[in-house]
């Protein structure tokens, strides 16, 4: 004969009964102290101070109360004032573990007052005073660390022992079972919830930590893909110049021996195929919504124009530029015009109204950008962009484009409440075998 299935509500209870008494098992937190992670070391130590405090006042009164006004011996008294009290140090680390040995004292204490009744008549049982108060502390440090599921199991336990022992010997019984059952559930539900408004707030902490992050690979990335995207317009330049010189210059150049036409042809053929190679590895940085990369990039010769925009958007700024026949190669000269850009739209976006000084020298071999900005004029509402087709990534593009020159970067607040951003770009290219290379994976944006 089968045996007939169990109600869904039977299951479900027996369900939750298991969960609670496995909650009462298993501690939900490592064995750290309270408050371990504040920053404060005062606040650190506060819980022990608290709990040794409450130790020092709570074991001579139990020992006290227990062998005079209750009737037991002074050893028992001891013991059981030890066992209720001395648990409280081990619930900073261990509150569930600590929970244990409390509530096996308070009930072994409980039954013991049963055989002194005398004693325990026309005084607080189950639970002396120094319990609840001892208690209601041990509530707080569990609240503080425990899962709720297990707040809710100590909760319970906590009043199936007051009704046991009011079932029992209700003569004996004023009612302080129903304070303890009340304040300890309040006690658990207001730092249970503290407890998890400072998980959920960690939780976010460490979100927004791991968004940040993020963020600034993505924008180290994407900085970095359009710097290669710029560099493969320059060098796919250069090489398309090599190769059709070299195509043409048997044509160009009469009476060419056999070997030197070979040479060009050669040269040629490398060029191709370098062009070729380039534009498979970076092809993959190239987009479909390229059209606003078809103009030639800017340069140098249109910081003035920068500095105009600027001064439109309400930056009195002034610009000072000495490059005048120093050849300026096209990565550097791209990379200074987008320093200037980030710079200016920095000035505007969060210094509005700031006077601004842009200067741009050349020594022959260094190119020297140099942009700085006093203190904002808080009378003066944040402008407009400069550009649309500004990188927006402030200090980090620099950055990248300074070390893809192989030149230096120096970015820093000024004592009036300024800013300053020089750049020293290197106009040549010099044979130094210990200049750090660009890894190829710069180049690539990867």
């Amino acid at each position: 004969m089968s045996q007939s299935p169990q109600p869904p509500l039977w299951q479900s209870g027996r369900e939750q009964l298991r969960l609670l008494a496995h909650a009462l098992r298993t501690p939900s937190h490592p064995p750290t102290a309270v408050l371990a992670s504040a920053r404060n070391p005062w606040l650190r130590r506060l819980p022990y101070v608290v709990v040794f405090a409450a130790i020092a006042v709570l074991l001579p009164v139990t020992v006290t109360v227990l062998s005079q006004d209750y009737g037991i011996s002074g050893p028992a008294a001891g013991g059981l004032a030890v066992a209720q009290t001395a648990p409280l140090l081990l619930a900073l680390t261990r509150p569930l573990q600590a929970w244990w040995i409390v509530f096996a004292a308070d009930v072994i204490g409980a039954a013991a007052m049963i055989n002194g009744a005398e004693g325990a008549a026309g005084r607080s049982w189950p639970w002396t005073p120094m319990v609840v108060v001892g208690y209601l502390l041990l509530m707080a440090l569990l609240g503080l660390r425990e899962s709720r599921r297990t707040l809710v199991a100590v909760w319970l336990a906590t009043g199936a022992a007051s009704v046991l022992f009011e079932m029992i010997r209700s003569d004996l019984s004023d009612g302080v079972w129903v304070l303890l059952f009340t304040l300890s559930g309040a006690i658990l539900a207001v730092t249970g919830a503290l407890r998890e408004r400072g998980d959920v707030q960690r939780r976010l902490d460490a979100q927004e930590t791991i968004s940040e992050a993020e963020r600034a690979r993505r924008t180290l990335l994407e900085e970095r893909t359009r710097i290669a995207r710029e560099l493969h317009d320059v060098v796919a330049h250069h090489m398309s110049v090599i190769t059709v010189q070299a195509d043409s210059a048997p044509y160009r150049i009469q009476g060419l021996p056999a070997g030197a036409r070979e040479e060009f042809g050669a040269i040629a053929a490398s060029a191709r195929e370098s062009l070729t190679e380039m534009r498979r590895l970076l092809s993959v940085l190239r987009s479909e919504e390229t059209d606003g990369e078809l103009a030639p990039q800017p340069g140098i010769a249109r910081v003035q124009q920068l500095v105009e925009a600027t001064v439109r958007a309400g930056v009195p700024a002034e610009l000072s530029l000495s490059v005048d026949g120093a050849p300026v190669p096209q990565t550097v000269d791209l990379s200074a015009y987008r320093i200037v850009q980030e710079a200016l739209a920095n000035v505007v976006r969060h210094a509005p109204g700031a006077t601004t000084r842009v200067s741009l020298t050349s020594d022959g071999t260094h190119l020297t950008v140099v942009v700085v900005n006093g203190p904002a004029d808080t009378a003066s509402p944040p402008g407009p962009p400069l550009e649309s087709a500004g990188t927006g990534h402030g200090l980090v593009g620099m950055r990248e484009r300074v070390r893809l020159t192989g030149g230096t970067l120096d970015t820093g607040p000024l004592p009036d409440g300024g800013f300053r951003v020089a750049a020293r770009l290197p106009l040549t290219t010099p044979e130094d075998p210990n200049r750090p290379r660009v890894p190829e994976s710069d180049l690539d944006g990867g």
